[in-house]
């Protein structure tokens, strides 16, 4: 296994439980990529009908099950809230909670009084907000060590942090050490390098990278019961498309220069996770800006009727996403060789099922 992210250290527990062997390699002392720059959401509600919404509806499961094997990944089904501050963002509520699939989504349509029943925190102006039952989250700053803790009890498992793959051989990998690592399978899940071992193949496929910023507060002092979305996130998940999204209207310049929505979710310590931007022109800039962080300081604050804690971190993050309309990227460098990246946005959410996708391609089951 090549990559310590979340698709690679979930390709190492599915692979555990289905009696294999594993030797897990990352580059980093720890990993550093877009598996720990993210809100940890495990978001259901906003997939595309078919396949998307069916990888993620079982990844919701699979995550349930592992919150329950591993409580250090803070798995916790809180539901999602998309805010309606304008009578336009309600009628998208409405139709998504009347749409043939809302049960499928656990949509409950709520008006500002059932809103603030259901999140007692957000106290802003606001006139309704569609709930997204099957939405959950972990905690992106637990997820890998938890469970790096909880497979290294196991003989089974091997991790070698700090260790490079440098060169492919069929069914081995050699690290920069010089040691070759051979098995039946060798998975690289190497997240937005698409370079180095796997360039050659990766950088011809339908991949592109995307750029986004994030923060995080200082503990709010209160329960953010749900995570909370606002109505610009309409614009970015596909299960709104049909949902009356014309009568949005354009966004605000900032969010639209940033291509920009709201997600803010929680974290176990009281602080609060806010984001999030998107960019898509290399090279990206090193520097993060202050505009985007002012937007959503003002959107924020504007829900949670009240002033937003101090931020005590900004990042920014890389992820590798398709451009051909694939859920994700499987492709077989050489025998015995498959690389399992691009999940876009989706990756913290669908990890679990794509790494067991990957083991019942190959005929191999849970045990």
């Amino acid at each position: 296994m090549v990559g310590g992210g979340v698709l690679g250290t979930m390709h190492a527990h599915a692979a555990r439980g289905r009696g294999l062997e594993v030797v897990h390699l990352e580059r980093e002392a720890g990993p550093r990529g877009a598996s720990v720059r993210n809100f940890g959401l495990v978001w259901v509600s906003g997939r595309a009908t078919g396949p998307e919404l069916a990888l993620a509806q079982r990844a919701r499961d699979l995550w349930a099950g592992i919150g329950g094997q591993v409580p250090g990944v803070g798995f916790r089904p809180r539901g999602s809230l998309t805010v309606a501050r304008t009578a336009a963002e309600l009628a998208v509520c409405e139709r998504a909670a009347n749409s043939a699939e809302a049960a499928d989504r656990g949509f409950e349509l709520l008006d500002a009084d059932g809103v603030r029943k259901a999140n007692p925190a957000l106290r802003g102006a606001l006139l309704g907000g569609l709930l997204g039952h099957r939405d959950g989250s972990v905690e992106p700053g637990q997820v890998l060590g938890a469970l790096r803790e909880h497979l290294s009890a196991d003989p089974g498992y091997t991790y070698l942090p700090g260790r490079q793959a440098v060169e492919l051989a069929d069914g081995a990998v050699r690290d920069h050490t010089g040691a070759w690592h051979s098995g039946d399978l060798i998975i690289l899940a190497t997240g937005a390098t698409l370079t180095g071992i796997g360039g050659e193949h990766l950088s011809a496929a339908p991949i592109r990278r995307c750029r986004l910023q994030m923060m995080q507060t200082a503990p709010l002092g209160e329960e953010l019961t749900t995570a909370v979305a606002d109505g610009d996130s309409f614009r970015y998940y596909p299960a709104y498309r049909d949902a009356g999204l014309e009568a949005l209207g354009p966004q605000r310049p900032v969010a639209a220069e940033h291509r920009m929505q709201l997600l803010m979710v929680q974290r176990a310590n009281g602080g609060l996770t806010i984001g999030d931007t998107h960019a898509y022109d290399e090279p990206f800039d090193f520097a993060v800006e202050e505009q985007p962080y002012d937007h959503l300081r003002e959107v924020v604050e504007a829900l949670l009727g009240r002033a937003l804690p101090r931020v005590v971190r900004r990042w920014a993050g890389i992820y590798s996403e398709t451009t051909d309309g694939a859920l994700y990227h499987r492709s077989a460098p050489g025998p015995g060789v498959i690389a399992v990246t691009a999940p876009g946005g989706r990756g913290m959410t669908c990890s679990p099922a794509i790494a067991a996708e990957t083991f019942e391609l190959e005929g191999l089951e849970s045990r």
